[in-house]
C-alpha cells in the first residue's frame, strides 16, 4: 500500500509540473495533490493524452487511413457543400480541396475566383492562389500573389512565402532572381526546407558547386537524425536524391 501511495504522488507531480510547464489553470494542481489518484486519471485524459504526440499521432494515423481508403472524400464534400451551400467558405474549402487533389488547373480558377470578392485581402487565400498558379504553370501569376503577400504583410508566413517565391521566379525563367531569393530564405531561416529546396534548384540549374556543398551539408543533418525524424521528412530526401541523381 504504501508503495502505491508513493506510485500517486509521484504521478501526482509529473502531471503537476505538466500543468505548470504547460500553462494549465492552477485549480489543477490543487486536485492533483488533493486527490492524487483521482486527479492523476482525470488529467491523464482530460489534458494530457489529448495534447500528447501519441494523440497527435493517432489522429494523424487516422486522417491517412481515411484518405487511402476514400481519397476522393474530402474533394467530393467540399464539391457538394458548395454546391448546396454557395458561400465564400465553401469556395475556399473547394479550392483547397481541388488542389490537394491535385486539380491544380480548377485550383487555381477557383481560388482566383474567391478573390474577387470581399476576401480579395486575405492572404491565405492568395497564398492558395500562388501554389494553384505555380502548380498549374502559372508562374507569372504565382510571383504577382506572393509579391503582394510581401508587401501587405512581411510577416505572413515568411519563410513558406520566400521558398514558393523563390520556385516562381525559376519556373518564370527569372534565375537571377530566384538565387538571390533563395539566398535570402537560406540566410533568414537555413532551415532543411530552405538547404533542400536551394539545392535541388542548384542542380537544376547546374550550378556544381552549390548543390554539391547543400547536399553534403544536408546528409550530415540527415545522418544526425533519428528514424523518426527521417521518415518525417522523407519527401524532401526522395526530392533531393532525385534531383541529384539527376544532376550527377
Amino acid at each position: 500500500m504504501a508503495i502505491l501511495g508513493i506510485a500517486h504522488i509521484l504521478f501526482a507531480l509529473f502531471f503537476g509540473v505538466h500543468a505548470i510547464r504547460n500553462g494549465q489553470p492552477l485549480y489543477w494542481v490543487v486536485i492533483l495533490f488533493m486527490f492524487p489518484a483521482l486527479g492523476s486519471v482525470v488529467y491523464f485524459f482530460a489534458i494530457y493524452l489529448p495534447n500528447s504526440k501519441l494523440q497527435h499521432g493517432a489522429r494523424k494515423a487516422v486522417t491517412v487511413a481515411a484518405k487511402a481508403l476514400d481519397p476522393g472524400r474530402e474533394l467530393r464534400e467540399a464539391r457538394e457543400a458548395y454546391d448546396y451551400t454557395p458561400t465564400a467558405q465553401n469556395h475556399m474549402r473547394l479550392a483547397s480541396a481541388l488542389l490537394e487533389a491535385g486539380d491544380a488547373e480548377e485550383a487555381a480558377t477557383t481560388y482566383e475566383a474567391c478573390l474577387q470578392g470581399p476576401f480579395a485581402g486575405d492572404r491565405e487565400i492568395r497564398f492558395g492562389a500562388a501554389r494553384a498558379s505555380l502548380a498549374s504553370g502559372r508562374s507569372a501569376a504565382a510571383v504577382t500573389h506572393l509579391q503582394t503577400i510581401r508587401a501587405s504583410d512581411a510577416n505572413f508566413r515568411p519563410e513558406q512565402v520566400s521558398l514558393l517565391l523563390a520556385q516562381a521566379l525559376a519556373a518564370a525563367g527569372r534565375n537571377d532572381e530566384a538565387r538571390a531569393e533563395f539566398e535570402f530564405a537560406l540566410g533568414r531561416y537555413n532551415s532543411f526546407t530552405a538547404q533542400v529546396e536551394f539545392a535541388i534548384w542548384a542542380a537544376g540549374v547546374g550550378d556544381a558547386a552549390k548543390a554539391n556543398a547543400l547536399h553534403a551539408e544536408l546528409q550530415r543533418t540527415i545522418d544526425r537524425w533519428t528514424k523518426h525524424t527521417r521518415d518525417l521528412n522523407q519527401p524532401l530526401i526522395r526530392r533531393l536524391n532525385t534531383a541529384m541523381a539527376a544532376f550527377k
